[in-house]
């Protein structure tokens, strides 16, 4: 008996799979994550992150954003390398900060961008810790909230468009919120790392940022991987805080976390494409195992099919580009 039903009728070419595609890509739902640095001149590779660079505020920064633009990605998301690191910070909030400077160039050169920054302090402790510490070595979560406030309004202050906490401290959303409004930046968005694991998956992205604990670990504050009901709670909590967007971290692994955020919460949902994720891809197709085009597509679409708006992505630039010689 032959099949009354013939799914692979709307497969047997290339428009009209894409006639019927339920899920798209488009370099405008990619962020992309760059690190700023002092110097002049600066392009330092990270070897974990291959094709990932640590720009000085000048031509290098110019020339990665100005492709990132010609190629339709939109967005970007900065993360600092101070030069002096102490206890609390100072340089993620003061006025001369390295990402203070890059929100100000990059918005002279391109004033349509979309700047998001980092809100933490991990990159910029002396301990690389994500917030003050106590007499005891924990993280004071209340003392750190201050200084979130004071992070975020400095970045508003030089032109961040949103503003992303993602040290996992209870009450960030709220303090930003209020910090922000108080200053009269009242329409600067918050993107929180609301569903934020302690993910192993993060290892090549302390090598780029500079941010590995100097002691213990951040279970104490990120999420357990083996926790998805907390994962509501979080996303309940910062809702009510007053976050404009929220942010599953990582994705690849945990895109059930990402479908259960989504059908939770009508706010705009962003996945970090992490860094582990990225280099595993990158050691898989040096070795010739991948067809990096493919699998890096492949995985973005997943993302987005799970339910994100947006992803945070290093392959932000080449997968822009791929998507642009498809529908060429």
């Amino acid at each position: 008996m032959e099949p009354l039903h013939r799914p692979r009728r709307l497969r047997r070419s290339p428009v009209l799979r894409a006639l019927v595609r339920e899920t798209t890509l488009a370099p405008h739902q990619f962020i992309a994550p760059l690190f700023v640095t002092h110097g002049a001149s600066v392009r330092h590779p990270i070897p974990s992150m291959p094709g990932v660079h640590q720009l000085s505020v000048d031509a290098s920064l110019d020339a990665e954003v100005d492709a990132l633009v010609a190629a339709g990605v939109r967005s970007v998301l900065l993360f600092g390398i101070p030069a002096q690191k102490d206890p609390v910070g100072r340089e993620n909030f003061a006025r001369d900060g390295i990402v203070s400077r890059a929100i100000r160039h990059l918005k002279d050169r391109h004033p349509e961008l979309l700047i998001m920054t980092d809100v933490c302090c991990c990159e910029y402790t002396d301990h690389g810790h994500c917030g003050i510490l106590t007499a005891h070595g924990e993280v004071d979560n209340d003392r750190t909230l201050q200084v979130l406030a004071q992070v975020a309004v400095a970045h508003a202050q030089a032109g961040a468009d949103v503003l992303a906490p993602s040290g996992m401290m209870d009450g960030m959303v709220g303090a930003m919120r209020e910090g922000l409004d108080q200053a009269g930046y009242a329409d600067r968005a918050i993107l929180s790392y609301a569903v934020k694991y302690a993910s192993a998956y993060y290892g090549p992205f302390r090598d780029a940022a500079g941010s590995t604990p100097s002691f213990g670990d951040r279970r104490q504050y990120q999420m357990d991987p083996a926790n998805l009901r907390e994962a509501r709670r979080e996303v309940d909590l910062d809702e009510a805080e007053g976050a404009d967007m929220l942010m599953v971290k990582p994705a690849l692994a945990y895109l059930d976390v990402v479908r259960e955020v989504r059908e939770r919460s009508d706010l705009p949902l962003v996945c970090y494409n992490v860094s582990g994720e990225y280099a595993m891809v990158k050691a898989a197709v040096a070795a010739g195992w991948l067809d990096e085009r493919r699998i890096v597509l492949e995985t973005l679409l997943g993302m987005r099919r799970a339910g994100a708006d947006a992803i945070i992505t290093y392959h932000a630039l080449d997968a822009a580009r791929w998507l642009a010689e498809e529908n060429a």
